[in-house]
């Protein structure tokens, strides 16, 4: 085989492969929302620089959780999740500085409070009221915490 046939093929191959990856996404996505309603939601994961961090991606409700997918993974499965039960609403404020170009179009970043410490979102005011409303929604009696009181 001639040495430009070779490189020809090899040039084919590696047009090939992004090609692929983006059909991969495409099916993932689909995937991912013909399982539940899914979202653009947006994570903050490295906390040590102020605006620095965060890494977009998709939302899910998977009944008591809150699954979040990064948006160029192919992965099929959740990078994280957090249970409505250990997930609180903390607030929500516009995107400054660097978050401004980070994120989607239009979001807000939300803080949250889990058991394992805060946890910054991002996510559309649409669904920031789908996200309260899934909170506040949890099954009868989620309502009370371990002595009897009511959370709130």
């Amino acid at each position: 085989m001639p040495v430009w046939q070779w490189l020809l093929d090899i040039v084919g191959l590696l047009l090939l492969l992004p090609i692929l990856y983006g059909v991969g996404l495409i099916v993932r996505r689909r995937w991912i929302a013909r399982h539940g309603g899914t979202f653009e939601l947006s994570v903050r994961l490295r906390t040590t620089r102020p605006g620095h961090g965060w890494v977009l991606g998709i939302g899910r409700y998977s009944g008591d959780r809150l699954e979040w997918f990064r948006i160029f993974s192919i992965t099929p499965r959740p990078s994280l999740t957090w249970s409505r039960s250990d997930l609180g609403y903390s607030g929500r404020r516009a995107p400054v500085g660097h978050e401004e170009m980070s994120l989607y179009a239009g979001h807000l970043v939300v803080s949250c409070h889990t058991v394992d410490g805060p946890v910054e979102l991002a996510m559309s005011e649409a669904s920031l009221t789908g996200f309260q409303a899934w909170l506040e929604s949890g099954p009868p009696g989620s309502d009370w915490d371990r002595g009897g009181v009511p959370r709130g």
